[in-house]
């Protein structure tokens, strides 16, 4: 596929290099400093130039492309050049990435002449409610218009002796799940009957949520279901996520500094109770009770702030801590500071942008460990050698089939299953597979 991105930043980068071993793409922005940091790293074509100018796109070739995808930090340039590359480009599918909901909402009006628009705020304020579900995972993805849970833990001392240090056909493991790899270390495994998971080591499990719910509670024994929370920052994203997480019948504390955001924030969201606080006032946090709370999430829009403001709320007791980390080298220094889990926005909207490249039987990927593995939800073809075969005896090197959707229903396949013609497949693999895997299917 011919891939044409605007855009070079964080957004754009993760884009290129999930994509770059399996397409030809060219990528365009104005500043050609990033041009040549991608162009060092990967092997793509670049074109300094302004993506709102149709003379900029025509020059660069966008005439000839399968997909645009415009990802760059600003809404409007955005907008007018997935507008600009449907004229240059009729015949490609364009995707805008914006910060903006009301963009969302007149492009499912019919007003936004794209085909497809993503919203940074929306997917972090959904991958924050799929973590509060199951707040032992590390990470956490939904499939099969939710019927199928993607959760990744990390295995600590004190998790249940029914799943840990015994082969894994005598544990005791939730009905419809299935452990889809082992990580540990360097190295992963796709587990059979005789392995064993060991503390430390970061398991993928594919299941039904309940079963991701219980592999939690074995895990790590003590966490409860989260119904209360609090949000420090009141912002595009915070409100989102509050949102959201107001939608699911969880009670929200906004905690935001400025009096004009936190009256907005107020008016927009009557359910929730708001504070204009900022959040790392010692006083603050003990009259409200901020460490009773069961989660708390830190959204402001400095990524120091988020670190200092997590840091105080843990030492006023709050059990469990989400950071949002809007550079990507935040990640592993919120990681390494002891926040719970760390969301990056940019991540987490490359990563839906992602499946619009992939073969049109894929209707969603979820990227794991910096996108050194994937889980692709793929529609099985009636020639695939596979369809007819049972699961025990069609292994697919480097891939595991962790559960099947059939006439809309979410299966968990047992070894005498069959696999049908026109099964969606939910499969995990190694990144670098998932175009011979899906192929195979």
């Amino acid at each position: 596929m011919r891939i044409f991105v605007i855009g070079a930043g964080q957004v754009g980068s993760t884009i290129v290099e999930a994509l770059h071993h399996d397409h030809a793409i060219l990528v365009l922005d104005t500043e050609g400093h990033r041009l040549t940091a991608i162009a060092n790293r990967y092997d793509v074509a670049t074109y300094e130039g302004d993506g709102t100018s149709q003379h900029d796109l025509a020059a660069a070739g966008i005439k000839d492309v399968d997909l645009v995808i415009a990802c760059t930090s600003r809404d409007e340039v955005n907008l007018v050049a997935g507008m600009f590359a449907r004229r240059e480009a009729p015949r490609a599918t364009t995707v805008i990435r914006t910060s903006n909901l009301e963009y969302v909402d007149l492009w499912r009006a019919g007003q936004l002449d794209v085909d497809f628009v993503v919203c940074s705020e929306l997917e972090t304020a959904h991958a924050i409610s799929r973590i509060i579900g199951v707040p032992a995972a590390r990470q956490t993805d939904v499939f099969a218009e939710g019927q199928v849970q993607i959760v990744e833990f990390d295995v600590q001392e004190g998790a249940s002796g029914d799943v840990v240090g015994i082969p894994l056909r005598d544990a005791k493991a939730p009905r419809d799940s299935k452990v889809a790899a082992i990580i540990r270390g360097s190295e992963m495994l796709l587990p059979g009957g005789e392995d064993v998971i060991r503390p430390g080591d970061r398991i993928v499990v594919i299941g039904s949520p309940q079963a991701a719910k219980e592999w939690g509670a074995l895990l790590s024994p003590g966490e409860a279901t989260v119904r209360d929370v609090v949000i420090f920052g009141g912002g595009r994203v915070g409100a989102t996520i509050a949102s959201v997480l107001l939608s699911q019948g969880i009670g929200v504390r906004v905690v935001e500094a400025s009096k004009e955001r936190a009256l907005q924030v107020a008016e927009a969201l009557p359910d929730a109770r708001v504070y204009n606080a900022t959040g790392i006032d010692d006083d603050f946090l003990e009259r409200e009770r901020i460490g009773k709370t069961q989660a708390a999430i830190f959204a402001m829009r400095d990524d120091a702030k988020n670190l200092y403001a997590a840091s105080l709320a843990e030492v006023h007791g709050v059990p469990f801590t989400i950071g949002i980390a809007h550079e990507a080298v935040s990640v592993a220094a919120f990681e390494h500071a002891g926040i719970d889990v760390s969301v990056n926005p940019r991540a987490v909207t490359a990563e839906e942008i992602i499946r619009f490249a992939h073969d049109p039987r894929t209707q969603q990927v979820a990227l794991l460990e910096g996108n050194r593995y994937e889980v692709l939800d793929v529609t099985t073809r009636d020639t695939s050698r596979y369809v007819g075969s049972r699961f025990r005896d069609m292994p697919i090197h480097g891939a595991l089939i962790g559960a099947i959707v059939r006439n809309g229903t979410a299966i968990f396949p047992h070894g005498d299953d069959v696999l049908q013609s026109g099964d969606r497949v939910i499969v995990f693999t190694e990144s670098a597979d998932a175009p011979r895997v899906v192929e195979a299917l």
